[in-house]
């Protein structure tokens, strides 16, 4: 069975998506970790992003697979916690919106879902990479409580930071917010890979749920469509 899930940033996509794999034994696939690790290696073999065609060959000279715990293997190496760097976030905006390596990336979640049953999440999985996906979902919420969720793993993280010894960044709800209708406002212009509700994908408002609830909803969804077969 494959699973496809868009949303919005704050929608609570990876986090159903990752339940999902954890409780049913489905293969995670991240999109977004997967033009990470071609950002990383880009850093790393000193590739610049704008040579397109220097960008496309280092994609396509790698042999990409995903973990369930979102890690990224490239060839033998097992890539996580180096695909969260400042420096990577720099550009892997500008990496993924190159369309061939959006092509690229396309092709290799369709090679690693073959045989098996795969949850992936993204922002044009469900339009672009699995239009033919057995469950297609979209999960939105509303501005103001994606900013609250956001600022929530912020804070989370600036005490684990902190605890570490080192300088957290800081940031306010309103500040938060703003991010996101201005991410939510380029993601829908996109040229390439917007972030579009498919016509044939369930909708789900998570806004007044919590993650059990919407999980609850997801998981009916599923034993549903594994029940009749489809």
């Amino acid at each position: 069975m494959r699973v496809a899930i868009d949303g919005p940033a704050g929608s609570g996509k990876s986090t159903i998506a990752q339940m999902i794999a954890e409780r049913l034994g489905f293969l995670y696939i991240n999109s977004g970790s997967l033009y990470r690790a071609i950002a990383f290696l880009a850093l790393r073999e000193g590739v610049a992003w704008q040579d397109v065609e220097k960008m496309i060959n280092l994609a396509k000279k790698h042999r990409f697979d995903c973990l369930s715990d979102g890690s990224v293997i490239v060839d033998e190496e097992c890539l996580k916690e180096e695909l969260r760097t400042p420096e990577v976030d720099d550009i892997v905006s500008q990496v993924s919106a190159i369309p061939e390596i959006r092509a690229e990336v396309n092709n290799i979640i369709r090679r690693i879902s073959e045989g098996k049953d795969v949850v992936s999440e993204g922002r044009d999985i469900t339009t672009v990479v699995f239009p033919d996906a057995d469950v297609k979902l979209y999960l939105d919420a509303s501005p103001k409580i994606r900013a609250e969720r956001r600022y929530r793993e912020r804070l989370s993280k600036k005490a684990s930071t902190k605890e570490e010894g080192a300088e957290a960044d800081s940031i306010s709800i309103e500040e938060v917010r703003k991010n996101i209708e201005m991410r939510d406002k380029l993601d829908a212009q996109k040229p390439i890979g917007a972030l579009k509700i498919a016509e044939d994908a369930i909708y789900l408002d998570t806004s007044d749920l919590t993650i059990e609830q919407v999980y609850d909803k997801v998981y009916k969804i599923l034993r549903a469509r594994i029940a009749h077969g489809r």
